[in-house]
This record gives structure tokens, C-alpha cells and sequence, in this order.
């Protein structure tokens, strides 16, 4: 049976606020606590920021892109839609090797513009 690891990795982000961990694998699934965009109240700038963090959680998980099956985007203002958009054909420029997604509207704190929840496997 597979069991549960708390993944470390170089360059790895400072801690949560609360008491998790940044991510966790369970056999080849990675599954990341909540991403987000810290740095910045500019929302093309946070939201680029998450990108970066989903890439470097992911790949220190072991993991690669191509191993990403969803993204759930949740964002202050469903109008920065189209800044998510942009990065995520930046990211996922074929579009036939893309993760599913789901973007919603959400009540986020302080000055959150985005987080994202992702699963994927290596």
C-alpha cells in the first residue's frame, strides 16, 4: 500500500501559514496543498507567480507538465480569467496535451488574487 510522503525539494518556498505541508505524494500521485501568487498584490504578477510555484512544486515533487491530470483555478476577480488564460498557454501551449481545468470565482484573504489546487502524477 502506498503511504503518504511530505515531499522536500531545493529552492522550496517558505512554509505555510498553517500548520501543512507544501505538498505530499502518495505512491506516483503528487498532490500539492494550495498554490498561490505571494509577492504581489499585481494580479498578472501573482497569478504569474502561481504558475511558477505549480512548476517548481510539481518538478520538486518529481514530477513533470505532462504529469498534471487538473487544475482548479480560484480567483478574487473571475475578470483576471484572461490573465490565467494567458499563462496557461504559455504553459500548455498544445492543445492537445493539456490538464483539465475548472476556474471559479472565490472569496480569498487579504490581498489573494489566485490559488490553485492541482493533482498530478509523476
Amino acid at each position: 500500500m502506498a503511504r503518504r510522503q511530505v515531499v522536500q525539494y531545493d529552492g522550496q518556498a517558505g512554509g505555510h501559514r498553517n500548520p501543512i505541508p507544501t505538498c505530499v505524494t502518495l505512491g506516483d500521485l503528487i498532490l500539492p496543498s494550495v498554490i498561490g501568487g505571494q509577492g504581489s498584490d499585481d494580479p498578472r504578477k501573482a497569478i504569474e507567480q502561481a504558475f511558477t510555484n505549480m512548476q517548481r512544486i510539481i518538478e520538486g515533487a518529481g514530477g513533470t507538465l505532462d504529469g498534471i491530470g487538473k487544475i482548479t483555478f480560484y480567483l478574487k476577480n473571475f475578470e483576471h480569467r484572461e490573465i490565467v488564460n494567458e499563462f496557461w498557454l504559455k504553459m500548455f501551449p498544445d492543445e492537445n496535451n493539456r490538464p483539465a481545468r475548472h476556474v471559479m470565482a472565490a472569496d480569498l484573504d487579504g490581498d489573494t488574487v489566485i490559488q490553485m489546487d492541482v493533482i498530478a502524477s509523476k
